[in-house]
């Protein structure tokens, strides 16, 4: 007789009993549940800090997106305070990341033709000014919404550069191992997100008690951790940069190369649908605070450090097992979780169930984005990688303002709640087009 388990079958001789009734099965049978468990090795998990540029970026990243995120809080409440409307907040988001939309893709060939670094400190600069002039305006008390959307435009123009740069300055950070790629992302997205839980509940707090111009000076100063970062790190070998002759037939060869990738292109298309449909839909989580579940700017934090609990836990799941998920399957997984999360949202009237289903959507957000960059990142080849991750933040960061308009319009006509049911049933729509158009997505490894 013979009893089938997982990675394992158990031989019984006819004088036994079905069961686990000798030492050698029952070591047999422990020796195999440890195999369905992918083995849980630290040092592995954790082995992009080993790179000594990496660890410097890590850290002058953690407290920077700390005063990044208190920023984010601060700005959102002190629009919807001054103006009341949810169009107006979509207006900012939309403002902000315009100019990605417009720039972005022309970005990455500047990318691949300059000094990485260098484009990161001029950017980071420039955040760390702007943040000081928000503040500033703020304090004195003269700050008017025509103010914030001037910053905000000006905002997007340094991350329209900033953001394919910060991309494909990772795969530098780990000395060109492609095999730390998916390692580095994960990390940097747990960080990421564990300043958005940090971050979000400091800048309620400070809002709450000294107003908003506070949180908006310690973001400018905190800009100097990643600068003096940037500063400190050696590179031991040479910076690679392309040619700088004929930008516009460089811009021409990376959409060449990404419409004959399909699995490319799969990715860009499904990152702008899912920003654009569900991204949008967290500039109503002010108006969810203030005027669904009434808990104010304490409570606006909340929200958003909640999203980002789950999104670290889903970034900790990638660091430690990422080697082990298929990425295809995973990225499809991630996708399915975001409709009932958004339509969760929508439906709740209890804080603590809101926070809940915040987390679920942090989740899926930091998975989809962490194995969308690492696939493009592992696909393109190096010549190209600037330009190519430049469509992906075009995609990401140019269509979630379209989404973001959207949503604080259509919030304005039927109320955040019909809004955000909105979104999470185009959410569930794009995964059965996802299945339908780019099939071949799921294989990817």
């Amino acid at each position: 007789m013979v009893y089938g388990y997982p990675q394992c079958v158990l031989t019984l001789r006819p004088d036994q009993k079905p069961g686990i009734t000798s030492a050698t099965s029952e070591e047999h049978l422990r020796n195999n549940m440890a195999n369905l468990l992918p083995s849980l090795n630290l040092s592995r998990s954790f082995r992009a800090l080993r790179h000594p540029n990496f660890r410097l970026f890590f850290w002058g990243q953690l407290v920077s997106v700390i005063g990044v995120w208190m920023q984010v809080t601060a700005q959102q409440w002190l629009v919807y305070r001054i103006t009341g409307s949810q169009t107006s907040l979509g207006l900012v988001t939309f403002i902000n990341f315009l100019p990605v939309l417009l720039l972005s893709l022309f970005m990455g060939v500047i990318v691949d033709q300059f000094p990485r670094r260098k484009i990161l400190l001029f950017t980071t600069s420039w955040f760390m000014l702007l943040a000081g002039l928000l503040a500033l305006l703020t304090w004195l008390e003269i700050v008017q919404y025509w103010h914030i959307l001037l910053l905000a435009f000006l905002l997007g123009i340094g991350n329209a550069l900033d953001m394919p740069a910060r991309q494909a300055f990772v795969i530098e950070l780990v000395d060109d191992d492609k095999s730390d790629v998916l390692n580095a992302i994960s990390l940097n997205s747990t960080l990421f997100n564990i300043a958005r839980i940090i971050g979000p509940a400091i800048g309620g707090a400070i809002v709450a008690t000294l107003g908003e111009a506070p949180a908006f000076a310690i973001n400018g100063l905190s800009y100097l951790a990643v600068i003096i970062a940037l500063l400190l790190m050696k590179f031991s070998l040479p910076v690679i940069t392309s040619s700088r002759a004929n930008p516009l037939e460089k811009m021409k060869d990376g959409f060449r190369y990404i419409l004959s990738e399909k699995s490319i292109l799969g990715l860009v298309v499904m990152v702008a649908a899912v920003s654009m449909v569900g991204f949008g839909t967290l500039t109503l989580v002010p108006v969810f605070a203030k005027d669904v579940l009434h808990t104010g700017a304490t409570g606006f934090g909340n929200l958003l450090s909640w999203q980002g609990v789950g999104a670290v836990i889903g970034a900790m799941l990638l660091v430690l097992y990422g080697d082990y998920f298929q990425k295809g399957k995973s990225l499809l997984f991630s996708r399915l979780l975001l409709g009932p999360g958004i339509i969760g949202l929508a439906l709740s009237r209890t804080p603590w169930m809101s926070m809940a289903f915040m987390a679920l959507i942090g989740f899926s957000f930091i998975t989809q984005l962490v194995l969308t960059n690492t696939l493009i990142q592992t696909i393109a080849p190096d010549e190209l990688r600037g330009r190519v991750l430049s469509t992906y933040t075009w995609a990401l960061g140019g269509f979630y303002p379209l989404g973001s308009l959207a949503m604080g319009f259509l919030g304005d006509q039927i109320g955040a709640p019909s809004a955000a049911l909105f979104s999470g049933i185009g959410c569930i729509l794009l995964v059965l087009f996802n299945l339908a158009v780019f099939p071949s997505m799921q294989k990817l490894t």
